[in-house]
């Protein structure tokens, strides 16, 4: 059988693509070897945002009496972790069933197991061949092995996060980046010791230093060890050795940056230094007609990108040529406060010396912040000095997640800061914020 289209992998990236590829009729097969949604949707963002969730309801109720609430006893609270698994995988199981659907609705064949590539043409899998006019590799990453003087250490994959029956008392992140500042406070909300871990200084690619300033001061005030650009010495009998420190381990949990998935193949795929399939602007890999989109890339490990990265070679491969932005998409923390950023950082903005001004509000100036007792950080924009484009924005908010669509809405036309300014926002709402660093940027805040 012969397919316009065979994508490898069916998480965000790949069952994004498989969907508008069947939308704008073209014959498409999906093959993957375990569950449909990948890591995002079986045991990535959606279940760990959940139990996120359930950490985050646990710490309000604690402080639910300053809202006026009495009858609560403290001291008698508990955080059910079978019970926060179970509604973890209720989200799981209808997000997948959703996604079953849409490609079954759109007439995608999904096929089960593991596929080999045997030309630029062909895919194998259980020995049996399937023809394709392009070839498109989704088959993500996974987290690095942890430190060789861990081998004896109780590691926990992410994967195998919902596998722990009973959470200890003492918890080690190991690794850098969102998923380990994120697992970090859950575990601390809940009440556990916890303890961060990364032996490379660059805890947190990519982010902006005003962020990883107040990310790295938030996780301290919150009680969580912080060693950061120190290696392991040793793991002996429960008590991990960093040079003079000591540290209590009943479990580790894997947060290291991922390795990519290769499939295999029989043709040579170039790869890049770090171990990544190398690609093209247009996504393509070095064989002609095979792409690759996703984490697999090493581009980025964030799953909206990887869903928009499919769009993009399916339109290109239908014939819509547009270039695609590598620089306007949002990193999320979903943390407490929420922490989020798109575009440049200032870092950035230095290093390719543009005249740039910023703009800051805080949320405690914010009528709607107060009123849910969030008055904990600020918006900050970035904007070019002459015309007042906005380059980068940064939000610390209780809705940071969602509060950086409107910021990505600006970027995407090239708004100004003039056009932040002369939005009109609805009152009282935090998002008027925006309004107050535009109006800070062109003039003065209205409330500052």
């Amino acid at each position: 059988m012969e397919y316009d289209i065979i994508i490898i992998g069916a998480g965000p990236a790949g069952y994004v693509a498989a969907i508008r590829a069947g939308q704008i009729g073209l014959r498409t097969a999906i093959i993957e070897k375990e569950n449909v949604g990948g890591m995002c949707l079986n045991w990535g963002c959606i279940p760990t945002k959940s139990i996120i969730e359930s950490a985050k309801v646990f710490d309000k109720i604690k402080n639910s009496a300053e809202f006026g609430i009495d009858g609560i006893d403290v001291s008698k609270l508990s955080f059910n972790w079978e019970k926060t698994k179970k509604r973890s995988f209720g989200i799981t199981k209808k997000l997948t069933a959703g996604v079953k659907y849409l490609l079954k609705k759109n007439g995608v064949e999904v096929i089960t197991g593991v596929a080999k590539i045997k030309s630029e043409s062909s895919i194998l899998i259980d020995n049996k061949e399937y023809l394709a006019k392009n070839i498109i590799i989704a088959t993500g990453s996974y987290p690095a092995p942890v430190s060789e003087k861990l081998k004896d250490a109780p590691v926990q994959n992410l994967d195998k996060l919902f596998e722990i029956d009973l959470i200890p008392e003492n918890i080690v992140i190991y690794g850098k980046g969102i998923h380990a500042v994120e697992l970090s406070q859950f575990f601390k909300l809940i009440g556990k010791s916890v303890t961060i871990i990364s032996e490379e200084k660059d805890f947190l690619p990519k982010i902006d230093e005003h962020l990883i300033t107040f990310i790295l001061k938030k996780l301290k005030d919150d009680g969580i060890k912080l060693i950061i650009g120190k290696q392991i010495d040793s793991y002996k009998a429960g008590i991990i050795s960093v040079g003079d420190e000591k540290i209590k381990c009943d479990k580790i949990i894997n947060c290291s940056f991922r390795n990519a998935i290769i499939p295999e193949s029989d043709k040579t795929i170039e790869l890049t230094k770090r171990g990544f399939i190398k690609v093209s602007n247009d996504f393509e890999t070095s064989l002609k007609g095979i792409y690759a989109i996703g984490d697999v890339t090493g581009k980025s490990f964030l799953a909206h990108i990887a869903s928009a990265q499919g769009i993009f070679v399916i339109n290109k491969i239908k014939g819509i040529k547009k270039g695609f932005n590598q620089v306007n998409y949002p990193f999320n923390f979903y943390t407490v406060p929420e922490i989020s950023q798109i575009g440049l950082t200032e870092q950035d903005l230095i290093a390719e010396k543009v005249d740039y001004k910023i703009s800051e509000f805080p949320l405690s100036a914010n009528g709607k912040a107060l009123i849910e007792g969030n008055t904990e950080g600020s918006l900050r924009i970035l904007s070019e000095k002459v015309y007042g484009q906005v380059l980068g924005v940064q939000i610390i908010a209780a809705h940071a997640t969602d509060m950086i669509s409107e910021a990505a809405a600006y970027m995407q036309i090239e708004g100004t800061v003039y056009d932040v300014a002369n939005t009109i926002h609805a009152h009282p709402t935090v998002s008027e914020i925006f309004m107050e660093a535009g109006f800070e940027a062109v003039d003065k805040a209205i409330h500052k």
